[in-house]
């Protein structure tokens, strides 16, 4: 798994703790939402099109057992589910399970990364995303207010 971590911001932190609590939570959960989009898209851009199953199952959500009032928790992966039999449907599965086997490679097929490649070419502008967005977030409510 792949962490990002911001650490710095600390007058945009003095700003979101002066607002109230619900306003403050909004605030934070939209800036990381947008940083987690960043990376899905490229993700998305990165990833192989045989099928476009692949591309299709990558995802972004906010783990709220994470989530506080000053920590969103924000996680983008593959829907990766157990294989499904055909049954005679179109579309037996949406999950691309074999998603791994492109990414780290298997004993008789050489690794094709698209995820940590994505990852580590957009880390900056997803945290820049996330800058922005807060602080955007805090001079609206405070024009609000």
């Amino acid at each position: 798994m792949i962490e990002m971590k911001l650490e710095g911001l600390r007058e945009l932190s003095k700003q979101l703790q002066l607002l109230p609590e619900r306003v403050a939570r909004n605030a934070l959960r939209s800036a990381v939402y947008a940083g987690a989009s960043v990376v899905r898209k490229a993700m998305k851009a990165r990833a192989p099109v045989a099928t476009g199953k692949l591309k299709a199952s990558v995802y972004q959500k906010q783990i709220r057992e994470h989530s506080n009032l000053y920590t969103q928790v924000f996680f983008v992966g593959i829907r990766s589910g157990a294989r499904k039999k055909r049954d005679g449907s179109k579309d037996f599965s949406r999950d691309a399970w074999y998603w791994r086997m492109h990414e780290m490679g298997t004993s008789k097929m050489a690794a094709r990364p698209f995820v940590r490649p994505a990852f580590m070419a957009v880390h900056e502008e997803a945290a820049r995303a996330i800058a922005t967005k807060l602080a955007d977030r805090i001079s609206e409510e405070t024009r609000r207010s």
